[in-house]
């Protein structure tokens, strides 16, 4: 019998799969790539290492997989952490001191680093080298310890968070846009030849229309369709498999969920479309913040539905065309 930590383990092997390992590959982010081709080849005729490295965006969008495409492209080792994996100084010491020359660091979440850990990858993103202080009070000294010439890669989804000394230290900086249908098209495509679905052109365009323009999700919904798709009709997908599927996953055209219709329910409904203060929002709709400004928002600003102002949160006449349009929700 298959547990829950086998299929986790077979979701995590799908995602590893799915991601594409070299630029040539990688669909979408076009203006990113070409400049990536370049630093990569001028990094190679200068037999030096590429230079720090920033990725900012909404989730989703394929940050932690150029970070992966750029160890491929410059036949480096990738370490991987995360900024609140980081915790004391001397955790990102023991990281970098373990690093060899070439090597690639990337640290997603860069932004929750904590200051003082900051101030450590300072000298070692400037100078390849950190500063141990050794010993206490008046006998205590600094000792400098050189480092291998290693790539730092950031990735973020707030980039606002970033001090200004840590963002200055990024050689590059790249900033990561929504996908167009399309771009989600060839990559449901690409994916469905990996995973041996069989799905006819309507329903890889259905799929492309609720994916909310992110390669993430766009895989994601292929996988739970293709559940539906083998229990219903023997491993198809077609439009009567979506219609279903959709249905009973609560994502409309649009490409909104439960969670998205409970924002804008609230803002339209109880406060008239706005402007309302974000810390309202949470309280009469029982959103988190960080589920508000990172997953519902982005999208929903993308749209067109939402505005931000300096007085809050305001909700646009195609928003409120939506909401009016929508079902009555059913009493529970």
């Amino acid at each position: 019998m298959e547990t829950q930590t086998d299929s986790n383990f077979k979701e995590e092997l799908f995602d590893n799969e799915l991601r594409p390992k070299r630029l040539k590959d990688y669909i979408g982010q076009n203006q990113i790539k070409d400049a990536l081709i370049v630093f990569i080849k001028a990094a190679k005729i200068r037999h030096e290492p590429l230079e720090h490295i920033l990725f900012h965006g909404p989730p989703g969008l394929g940050k932690t997989t150029l970070a992966f495409i750029l160890a491929n492209e410059t036949e480096s080792n990738i370490k991987i952490t995360s900024g609140p994996a980081i915790e004391r100084a001397g955790d990102l010491v023991s990281i970098l001191t373990n690093l060899e020359d070439g090597d690639i660091l990337f640290i997603d979440e860069i932004h929750r680093l904590n200051k003082i850990v900051e101030e450590v990858l300072y000298p070692a993103m400037e100078d390849y080298a950190v500063d141990l202080v050794i010993g206490k009070g008046p006998s205590a000294k600094t000792l400098r310890v050189d480092l291998p010439k290693f790539t730092l890669i950031g990735a973020t989804t707030r980039v606002s968070m970033i001090s200004s000394p840590m963002r200055d230290r990024f050689g590059i900086v790249q900033s990561m846009d929504f996908y167009n249908e399309d771009e989600i098209a060839e990559i449901l495509i690409r994916a469905a030849k990996i995973l041996d679905v069989e799905a006819d052109a309507y329903s890889i365009s259905e799929i492309a229309k609720r994916s909310r323009r992110t390669p993430r999700i766009a895989n994601r919904l292929l996988k739970r369709v293709r559940d539906f798709a083998t229990v219903y009709n023997e491993g198809k997908v077609n439009e009567k498999v979506i219609k279903e599927s959709f249905e009973k996953l609560d994502i409309d055209e649009t490409g909104l969920d439960a969670t998205d219709k409970k924002y804008l329910r609230t803002l339209i409904k109880k406060f008239d479309g706005g402007p309302v203060g974000v810390d309202t929002l949470c309280a009469a709709s029982s959103i988190e913040r960080s589920t508000i400004e990172d997953v519902v928002e982005p999208y929903l600003l993308q749209i067109g539905f939402v505005k931000r102002t300096a007085k809050g949160r305001l909700a646009t006449d195609r928003a409120i065309s939506y909401i009016n349009n929508q079902k009555p929700q059913s009493k529970s």
